[in-house]
């Protein structure tokens, strides 16, 4: 399964700010696309996982802005599983236009449950198979 993805992302003009920058809170958007299409790559599947009573929230957020964004950019967004624990996954993003690394990211994640239990993560409840 892989470890990584990358994917092309082009800023929409709703996108930006008044100035014509990649407003700041869509990195974070940004950044949970790579996650999901991460995910999917690596045979998960979102719903299936929220179906079976297991959700994934963010516990923590980290966004180092190097240079903007602007509108019709076309980007490319790096997303890797940078550690999987018995309780979190940390993910690790950069953004890119062409050769220059705009944004780097951080995030990290828990599984719980219905209730909002923290819950071991496992292969079965990231994939509904055993370990």
């Amino acid at each position: 399964m892989p470890d990584e993805h990358e994917m092309q992302i082009r800023v929409r003009y709703s996108e930006t700010d008044a100035m014509g920058f990649l407003h700041h809170a869509n990195y974070a958007v940004y950044f949970e696309m790579g996650r999901t299409e991460l995910y999917r790559a690596s045979g998960g599947d979102y719903r299936a996982m929220e179906e079976r009573g297991f959700f994934l929230v963010v516990v923590q957020l980290e966004c180092r802005f190097k240079r903007p964004a602007r509108y019709d950019d076309l980007l490319t967004l790096r997303t890797r599983l940078a550690r999987r624990s018995p309780a979190k996954l940390e993910h690790e993003y950069e953004l890119w236009r062409d050769n220059e690394l705009l944004t780097t990211g951080r995030s990290v994640l828990a599984c719980v449950d219905r209730d909002g239990n923290v819950q071991p993560i496992t292969d079965e409840r990231l994939f509904g198979t055993s370990e």
